[in-house]
């Protein structure tokens, strides 16, 4: 009886070391591609990129035509200069030359003012006497309030041309119309840039869609990039081994034509388990609730993998 119960035993302890969770599970590269496109239309005059190329950050992509936002540019920046000249009149005030003028003609308008009143005395007089009429005098009296209101406003234009003091209102204004103008300055170099793209960072050019001098509407992607630090490696592992997987683990990449194996990250590790996608060929996991990993290589080895290529992944 012993000797039944210790050979039971050791099968059951056979069995168990059968059992041990997996190491190696299979799965798919996958890349997160971007779409490049300019929000306003145009005709595209140069494409500098072709299908399946790979370039480096900053590399010149696409330009649309700009004719009318390189017209509005320039008309924006004429503004600048323009409201920046103004303010910089008011700092300064007006020129020597232009405030002996403006006395000048304050000297002049008084001497018209004296001899109006002059005029107005004397026919003040003849009313009295009976000389002239009413109309007469009151002729006499417009043309000295006339008089009299120029030499006000010369005065009053002889102190502004004067006193610096007191602009600060006039200055703060134009202050605020020459950033005024720089805004629509800056927004007129956004648009313009907006018609001249570069890469964002280094990628594998997916695709194209629009040749040179075709009308591209405003928003439609004109290529597609694969950036190499998107491509990523997507495996499923049961539950059994999802205990021993956490993120930050490193792993493994064997695939046909790779080379010698890619060292990858774990990044991700789903919460709630899903049945074996049809794109995994394991029988060993097919129609089992498995749970989705994601595993990143370093870019250097990323272009390596192909999207929807078959992996194998080893964990470490």
């Amino acid at each position: 009886m012993a000797v039944v119960f210790a050979c039971l035993l050791s099968a059951f302890s056979l069995v168990g070391c059968s059992e041990k969770p997996a190491t190696s599970f299979q799965g798919y590269a996958e890349g997160e591609s971007v779409h490049i496109a300019a929000p306003f239309a145009g005709t595209l005059e140069q494409l500098h990129v072709t299908r399946g190329e790979r370039i480096a950050a900053n590399a010149p992509l696409f330009v649309l035509e700009q004719v009318n936002e390189a017209a509005q540019r320039q008309e924006a920046q004429a503004r600048v200069a323009a409201a920046t000249a103004r303010r910089a009149n008011l700092q300064t005030g007006r020129r020597a030359s232009e405030v002996d003028t403006v006395r000048a003609q304050g000297q002049q308008a008084k001497a018209v003012r004296e001899l109006s009143a002059s005029q107005l005395a004397q026919q003040e007089k003849l009313f009295k006497q009976g000389f002239i009429s009413q109309a007469k005098l009151d002729e006499a009296r417009t043309l000295f309030q006339r008089d009299l209101a120029r030499v006000i406003e010369l005065d009053a234009q002889t102190r502004t041309a004067t006193v610096s003091v007191g602009r600060e209102e006039e200055i703060a204004a134009a202050t605020r119309d020459v950033e005024a103008a720089r805004a629509v300055l800056a927004q007129s170099d956004w648009k313009v840039a907006q018609k001249s793209m570069v890469a964002p960072v280094a990628a594998l050019v997916e695709n194209t869609y629009f040749s040179r001098g075709e009308w591209v509407p405003a928003g439609q992607p004109i290529l597609t990039l694969l950036p190499t630090d998107k491509i990523k490696v997507r495996f499923f592992v049961p539950e059994n081994v999802l205990g021993s997987i956490k993120i930050g683990q490193g792993v493994s990449l064997t695939c046909a034509g790779c080379g010698t194996s890619i060292k990858a990250t774990i990044s991700f590790v789903a919460n709630q388990p899903e049945f074996t996608p049809p794109v995994i060929y394991s029988k060993e996991s097919h129609a089992k609730l498995v749970f989705y990993v994601e595993a990143k290589p370093p870019i250097e080895q990323a272009a390596l993998l192909h999207p929807g290529q078959p992996v194998a992944v080893t964990l470490n």
